[in-house]
């Protein structure tokens, strides 16, 4: 078993959207032998990206798998999207990763989603490589570009090649281990080896003292060796960088195109040579879930059961997966397992494998793989499952904040019941899928990571559930209140034959501090008012209050004090008080300085330090109080309030100043008076609504 295990690559394929990552994976198979023809975004022809919404929209959504052998080694791929809508799945999908290829386009540059990527691998302690990709491109130069890409990242990259020509000129790359140049013939992918073109010679001598000095320096055995001038062996340098590619001491580079599959063969050895085995990994540590006290566990068959759920698929005919890395242990169908998430037990039923779109049953599996259970019943993403003999606890998956929001209209009646049970299966696929009915604005609000990300969503209810909506810009959920105190006399009397209705209050009202919501004082004395019509009265001003008196939005921060009144042996009645008092608030609140209140958004805003004053100028000109700045990495946090109706479609606007480069959260914080200007169009635009909803009702 430990044999088989030192032969397993659990990889992930990470970078930045547009950097070729899923072509890379699509090279990989069909230089291994898994397809029979190169697969090409392009042409939707890609088994990664199987989505009819990714080949439509030619961009990776979610995050796919595959493997392939290559001399004996078992390679599983796990291609991750790039784009920042997408990252949440990439990010969290990390969790079954052994190492990583890095994927970056010099042409390009390292985008902010890059090093959001970068920076998570480096928590989980994750080998990469770097592939330099799309060499054939124009603008393709990287001398002088690669290393500000490092620096960036803050990584320290090792060349381990070096590229033949550029551009349209890029055919092959020189092996500065071997000293061999490797040459592709255009467009066939077939590759010769042979000695190293005399134009190159002298730049790869010294291309590799740079790598023999480089590894060296991470090797005291070797450093030495190096320093007393002794020849250091091909076999000696692989070790060296083995090891200080797992331990992340440095990140070897290599180059390639993946669509002209030009050092596609060469990434697969560095693959197998330099990134680790589930073995080499050590023990995964978590928690007892009852003691919560800290565990570890070998990475072993042998060892007790456990596995991390790190991702969900709802397949239409496989159903709901649960895909799976199995930590230690060994599944197997109709083995019983304890959810220690929810201290709950259940039992594996059909188990796979994932091939593309494709499932190839397996009946068990252990430690190290990554297999997809069907139709587990309480099983979400971020689940531990376990032998309960010897229960154990993983720590479950990031929490990622949604950036934008629509308010959700079923488009038919036959839609109503549709939508939520569709949005329900999607959210256990996408944990950034958020929904929720704001009681305020009785909106049905779905939120999202981007535009991009709702309004797949959107396409995606429509072709898996038949659910067609459509979308909203949600309501602001304005409030009002009063700025001085009032007193006013409410007073029905109803007289029509038969019994009449009476009820007479007076009452005070007075503002209250932010946040205080509503008080209700009874101080009537000497009976005015019979005791039993006080919560009458009561309710009248409650009901009053949620009307609103200026725009129809709930009142707050007020205190209302019944003072006097009068009653009548017969007419009086509980409706007849609840009115009085309705009427007796409305009159009051005339005379006490209306205004209407906004919520106000707390904001963070990460940018690169060059688009700062940009972003500054735009949180201004949206009423935005920018509160502070701190450094993070090359990127500025900008910490900022700003009125939620400036900032409704904020996520588009800041790609835009960022060129894609920006990302913010958006917290609330309280709600401030809005300016009389701003208040007279809010008015003018709730009596129109009320107006129209009124005209279709009649």
């Amino acid at each position: 078993m430990a044999a088989e295990l030192e032969k397993l690559r659990n990889i992930g394929i990470l970078g930045q959207g547009g950097s070729g990552k899923t072509s890379l994976g699509e090279a990989m198979l069909f230089a291994a032998g898994v397809t029979q023809r190169l697969g090409r975004v392009q042409d939707g022809t890609s088994v990664f990206d199987y989505e009819p919404e990714e080949i439509k929209h030619q961009v990776t959504i979610s995050t796919a798998f595959h493997s392939l052998s290559w001399k004996k080694f078992n390679l599983h791929l796990i291609d991750t999207p790039g784009y920042a809508t997408f990252l949440a799945d990439s990010i969290n999908c990390m969790r079954a990763f052994d190492g990583a290829i890095f994927v970056v386009n010099p042409s390009v540059g390292i985008r902010v989603e890059s090093e959001r990527l970068w920076g998570r691998a480096n928590d989980l302690k994750i080998a990469r490589l770097l592939f330099v990709n799309k060499m054939d491109h124009e603008q393709a130069e990287v001398d002088g570009r690669l290393q500000p890409m490092m620096e960036t990242l803050e990584a320290k990259g090792v060349h381990l090649q070096m590229p033949i020509g550029v551009e349209a000129e890029f055919k092959g790359v020189v092996d500065l281990l071997t000293m061999k140049a490797y040459a592709y013939e255009a467009d066939s992918g077939k590759c010769s080896e042979s000695e190293i073109p005399g134009e190159l010679k002298n730049a790869a001598e010294e291309a590799r003292q740079k790598l023999i000095e480089n590894v060296s320096e991470t090797d005291d055995e070797l450093l030495e060796k190096y320093l007393d001038g002794k020849e250091l062996s091909v076999e000696e340098l692989k070790k060296a960088i083995r090891e200080g590619t797992r331990e992340r001491k440095f990140f070897p580079v290599l180059y390639g195109s993946s669509t002209r599959q030009i050092g596609i063969p060469q990434l697969l050895e560095a693959v197998i040579d330099y990134l680790p085995s589930p073995l080499d990994e050590g023990e995964v540590e978590g928690k007892n879930p009852t003691t919560r006290e800290t565990e570890k566990r070998a990475q072993d068959p042998s060892a007790p059961f456990s596995a991390y759920v790190f991702k969900t698929i709802i397949d239409p005919f496989a159903g709901k997966l649960s895909v799976m890395r199995v930590i230690s242990g060994k599944v197997a169908q109709d083995m019983s397992f304890l959810n220690a998430n929810k201290q709950a037990k259940e039992k594996f039923g059909q188990m796979f494998r994932l091939e593309g779109k494709k499932q190839e049953i397996v009946k068990e599996a252990s430690a190290g793989e990554i297999v997809a259970a069907a139709k587990l019943k309480d099983v979400v993403t971020g689940d531990t499952l376990c032998d309960e003999k010897a229960p154990i606890q993983y720590d479950g998956p990031m929490h990622f904040s949604p950036l934008i929001s629509f308010a959700l209209e079923p488009r038919t009646k036959a839609d109503e019941e549709k939508v939520p049970q569709g949005l329900h299966r999607m959210m256990e696929e996408d944990p950034t899928i958020e929904v929720h009915r704001d009681e305020e604005t009785r909106d049905f609000i779905l939120s999202g990571m981007g535009q991009q990300h709702v309004e797949i969503i959107v396409e995606k209810l429509k072709r898996k559930y038949g659910a067609e909506v459509v979308l909203k810009v949600p309501k602001v959920p304005y409030k009002e209140t009063i700025r001085a105190s009032a007193s006013a006399q409410g007073k029905l009397k109803k007289q029509s034959g038969g019994r009449g209705q009476y009820g007479d209050t007076w009452l005070k009202i007075e503002p209250l501090p932010h946040g205080k919501g509503f008080e209700f004082v009874d101080e009537v004395v000497g009976g005015a008012i019979p005791r039993n019509y006080i919560p009458a009265v009561e309710k009248g001003v409650r009901e009053a209050m949620a009307g609103g008196f200026l725009a129809g939005y709930p009142m707050v921060d007020i205190r209302v004090r019944l003072y006097d009144g009068s009653y009548h042996d017969v007419d009086s009645s509980d409706m007849a008080f609840k009115i009085a008092g309705s009427l007796g608030f409305k009159n009051a609140v005339e005379k006490a300085k209306p205004v209407i209140l906004e919520p106000i958004m707390t904001m963070e805003v990460t940018v690169p330090d060059e688009c700062m004053g940009d972003v500054i100028g735009d949180l201004n000109s949206r009423r935005g109080k920018v509160l502070g700045m701190e450094t993070k990495g090359h990127n500025q946090v900008i910490k900022a309030r700003v009125p939620m109706s400036e900032v409704l479609k904020y996520a588009p606007d800041l790609r835009s100043l960022t060129s894609g480069r920006g990302e913010f959260q958006l917290g609330f914080s309280h709600y401030e008076e809005i300016p009389p200007h701003l208040a007279e169009k809010v008015i003018k635009e709730a009596k129109a609504r009320q107006a129209a909803d009124h005209g279709e009702k009649a």
